[in-house]
């Protein structure tokens, strides 16, 4: 007996092909000439008997597969079984694709098949046959289905017709559900129907507990079938006897709805359940036309668009959330009856799939989260670029091959740092510039634009920090004014500078060192935390409107750091404080993932308080404006300077407070 494949290299042809060398007789498969490394590999990795497995050298877009005169007389009156499963199983391929792949190539392996007279002609097909069909769509039914204006559905149809009309060679069809990985191992090679919602339930799981009830679809019932089932069932029902001219739905006589297919997800992946489930007949009042018309509103379309695009779930998948169709399956349980072959139930095996998805075909696994990778030849100005957090910063994108671009108002100092980067391989540019000089912050842009070109990443690290009382600035209003004018406008000015040249490029990263005193409503602090809460609440307005540009903010509440800035405070020298080197760590952060806010979790967890409980907080923040007094330098007292230590008490505090300014 002697078998011929197409589609061996595919999901279901690999698994197909291992049951086929169970029994006896050469398997002849298809292979194209640019896909025969791929052959020798897939065979190894499945272990499959070389002697036996003989690769025929073709092309599915071409007549009779593309195989010479020579190679179709070799092939005349030895193959007994031709299974056909090359096709395009991608909801997303494009119409044109579809069309080459799953109605002419089905028709070139029909041609084929008829040449070489092969005894039965296996066509892979699927339930897309039937379309949107509103009831149980049985196994002898095709010409009733409705709803196939998809071109996935449509060409799956018109593929199968051809093989239903054919009259040179005997048939037999299969229609498998939804496809799924290894029922034992998990494994499938490609992320594929309920895979597109992995990504969703991944993020469920980082924001929410596991234990939260959240809201969900309840949708239609939906046929999801493991391979190796599908695999076994076509090879099983193949063999037997008086089966030609039969079709047989390898699906799951009892699906799951949607919604409870995505909770079953959910428990594998240890996210929280979709327990208040919407079902969409609750809608069905409003009239289509009403539905589409709000559908089509350009709000709605780009807000559906921009949830759709960050969990990665193509707009075609939607139409299947309602999916009306079950599939009768008698046909295919008379067959496989007494076999021992059948659907296992999806909550058995789960687990495996979304192992297997986690560790080998979650997205987030092949983003290049180098810091060189998303700087290299980039250009990044880093304001207050000459020590602290700036200079680490600095020299950690300047070793990861960006155009560095550091600024200052020290020229002494700036240069130094330059230079040493410089020798030490990187492309560095210095420029001195006083940001809190609006005219001088136009300077620099213009001149940054002229002679670089762009900016792709700005970092706004340049400040100035006043920890004094309000009682103690009554006759001290510049300190706000100074405060603002560097904080806020200068990194206002910068922005606005260079965000044309983003917007137009619709490229652009910006980055501004907040505080953690803007979460913590540090006492003290009202002219440093006011000032930075402005540039803070600039970002979140700005997002909203530049994200659909490309443009990306990220706000960085950063903790205390042991920079200049706070050296006048001798307080800090007993408390617990960042180094520059973990600062930086945080920007680095902040250029790879791009999130809109880096905080530490105390930081969250006092903007939450004070959002839940005010008044309870309002207590804390007053027993450490207490505990905390006036710095002799926040009272011009420069001869205590040299005496002032903290206390135990004052000590301990901050230690439980980490990173928090007092």
């Amino acid at each position: 007996m002697s078998y011929f494949v197409t589609g061996a290299t595919g999901f279901i042809g690999r698994y197909l092909v291992g049951n086929l060398l169970r029994r006896k007789g050469t398997i002849h498969v298809l292979v194209r000439d640019g896909s025969q490394k791929k052959f020798e590999a897939i065979a190894k990795k499945m272990g499959w008997d070389r002697k036996r497995v003989v690769p025929v050298v073709g092309d599915m877009t071409a007549a009779r597969c593309g195989l010479s005169a020579a190679q179709v007389r070799a092939l005349n009156g030895k193959v007994k079984h031709f299974f056909h499963l090359a096709a395009i199983y991608d909801l997303t391929a494009s119409a044109e694709a579809q069309k080459a792949a799953n109605i002419e190539g089905t028709q070139h392996a029909l041609d084929l098949a008829a040449a070489i007279g092969a005894g039965c002609f296996h066509h892979a097909s699927s339930i897309a046959v039937a379309g949107l069909y509103p009831g149980i769509f049985r196994e002898d039914m095709f010409d009733e289905a409705e709803g196939l204006d998809d071109p996935y559905l449509r060409t799956k149809h018109d593929s199968e017709r051809l093989v239903r009309e054919e009259k040179r060679v005997k048939w037999r069809i299969y229609r498998p559900g939804m496809v799924v990985g290894h029922s034992q191992t998990g494994e499938i090679d490609k992320i594929d129907g309920p895979y597109y919602f992995f990504t969703l339930i991944k993020k469920l799981r980082e924001m929410l507990p596991p234990w939260m009830p959240v809201l969900g679809i309840e949708g239609g019932r939906i046929n999801i079938v493991p391979v190796d089932f599908v695999a076994d069932a076509m090879d099983h029902i193949a063999h037997k006897p008086k089966l030609d001219g039969h079709t047989f739905h390898l699906t799951d006589p009892e699906p799951p709805r949607v919604g409870e297919v995505l909770n079953i997800f959910c428990r594998a992946g240890h996210a929280p359940e979709m327990t208040m489930r919407i079902d969409a007949r609750m809608f069905a009042f409003v009239p289509s036309a009403i539905r589409g018309a709000v559908a089509g509103l350009p709000p709605v379309k780009r807000f559906t668009g921009m949830l759709l695009r960050d969990f990665r779930i193509p707009k075609q998948v939607l139409k299947f959330i309602t999916y009306p169709t079950r599939f009768d399956s008698r046909e295919t349980e008379r067959a496989l009856k007494g076999s021992g072959i059948a659907v296992p139930k999806l909550d058995t095996y789960a687990w495996r799939l979304w192992d297997y998805w986690e560790r080998h075909l979650d997205p987030d696994l092949f983003i290049d989260r180098t810091l060189r990778g998303k700087v290299r030849n980039k250009v990044v100005v880093i304001t207050g670029g000459s020590s602290g957090i700036g200079l680490s910063t600095a020299k950690r994108v300047a070793e990861a091959g960006a155009v560095t671009v550091i600024v200052a108002r020290g020229k002494e100092e700036l240069f130094k740092a330059r230079d040493e980067m410089k020798a030490a391989g990187g492309k560095v540019f210095a420029y001195t510039a006083d940001l809190a000089d609006m005219a001088d912050c136009d300077r620099l842009v213009e001149k940054v634009l002229k002679e670089h070109g762009q900016v792709d990443i700005l970092i706004n690290n340049a400040g100035r920090s006043i920890r004094r009382s309000i009682e103690l600035s009554y006759d001290r209003f510049h300190d706000f004014e100074r405060t603002m004018q560097l904080n806020y406008f200068g990194s206002l000015r910068l922005i606005m500078g260079f965000m044309p040249s983003m917007t137009k490029r619709r490229k652009g990263h910006i980055i501004n060192i907040s505080s953690i005193g803007v979460l913590a409503n540090s006492p003290r602090f009202s002219a440093y935390v006011a000032s930075k809460a402005a540039l803070d609440a600039f970002s979140r307005c700005a997002q909203g409107e530049l994200s659909g540009k490309g443009i990306s903010f990220t706000t960085v509440n950063m903790p205390l750091v042991k920079t200049p800035m706070i050296a006048p405070t001798k307080m800090y020298d007993s408390v617990p404080t960042l180094t520059p080197e973990e600062a930086a760590d945080l920007l680095v952060k902040g250029i790879i993932e791009k999130p809109s806010r880096i905080a530490t979790r105390l930081g969250i967890f006092s903007a939450l308080v004070n959002a839940v409980a005010p008044k309870a907080y309002e207590v804390i923040m007053s027993t450490a404006f207490e505990l905390f007094p006036d710095s002799a330098a926040a009272k011009g007292d420069r001869a205590a300077l040299k005496d002032e230590t903290p206390s135990q008490e004052q000590i301990a505090f901050a230690a439980m407070m980490r990173g928090v300014h007092w």
